[in-house]
């Protein structure tokens, strides 16, 4: 009797995760409050419950080397080609995109608003030393913000005091800022869903450089079998259909939108 309740018991356990599905997701999408939006739909509309891993694309990446997750949403590039051409990944398929934006004190004593270029913004910000907050945490916006100093002829590990880098997420990161009336690279999204913007605006902005893209990667089954394929497969039907286009289209902060669809059929 005592193996059959424990046999009972395995098999309630299976039929209660079966559909379930973890991602690792990008502190700047988790921030900017898309994910409350959109995964009550998935489960609505799939039967999956997604649970989310909330770090920076490093780490994402670096959970689906190790296969303790079974999907990643991010927002780099190079990685992403890099964990897709080493096998980790079966594929890269572009979801949605928005801007990083840079922000600082309304002041500007960097005077970056005025500048055509955001080499010429981050030339600016090394010229007057104003303080300035690196996520310093591998993230996707960590890895623009060093592409940004290198493209402007900038070494950031030669930076003095003026220049934290504070290890932390997207909404901690722009918190430090706030309260050191600092500038900081940050993704669109979660500058508008940031509520403690105290002296801060949004000073520069526009360059194509700045473009930022979001992708959907599966981990790959042939290393990690236990990964949940075809939960996986649906899920990125669903986040490349109809349904998923109209919330993130739809998606606003004070008549804004903060992403735009760009998935394409296969």
């Amino acid at each position: 009797m005592r193996h059959l309740i424990l046999l009972i018991n395995l098999i309630w356990a299976t039929a209660a995760t079966a559909d379930t599905l973890r991602m690792a997701v990008t502190t700047s999408f988790h921030n900017s409050g898309l994910a409350d939006v959109l995964l009550p739909a998935i489960q609505k509309d799939t039967g999956l419950d997604v649970h989310l891993l909330v770090v920076g694309t490093g780490q994402a990446l670096r959970l689906g080397r190790a296969g303790d997750v079974d999907a990643v949403l991010v927002h780099a590039r190079s990685a992403e080609d890099t964990f897709v051409s080493e096998g980790y990944g079966t594929h890269r398929r572009e979801i949605m995109y928005n801007d990083f934006v840079l922000i600082g004190p309304q002041n500007d004593p960097a005077q970056i608003a005025t500048q055509n270029t955001v080499t010429g913004a981050m030339t600016a910000l090394a010229a007057t030393r104003a303080p300035f907050v690196s996520r310093g945490d591998d993230s996707g916006t960590h890895k623009k913000e060093i592409a940004l100093w290198v493209d402007a002829g900038l070494d950031p590990d030669a930076f003095g005091p003026w220049y934290r880098s504070v290890g932390a997420g997207m909404g901690a990161s722009l918190n430090t800022a706030a309260g050191l009336n600092a500038y900081i690279l940050s993704d669109r999204a979660s500058w508008l869903n940031f509520a403690n913007k105290s002296g801060l605006a949004l000073l520069f902005s526009g360059d194509p450089t700045l473009f930022n893209q979001y992708a959907f990667l599966p981990v790959n089954s042939a290393r990690h079998p236990h990964v949940r394929t075809e939960a996986v497969q649906r899920l990125e039907q669903w986040l490349t259909g109809p349904k998923a286009k109209s919330l993130i289209n739809g998606f606003s902060i004070d008549g804004q939108n903060l992403f735009v669809f760009n998935a394409q059929n296969p």
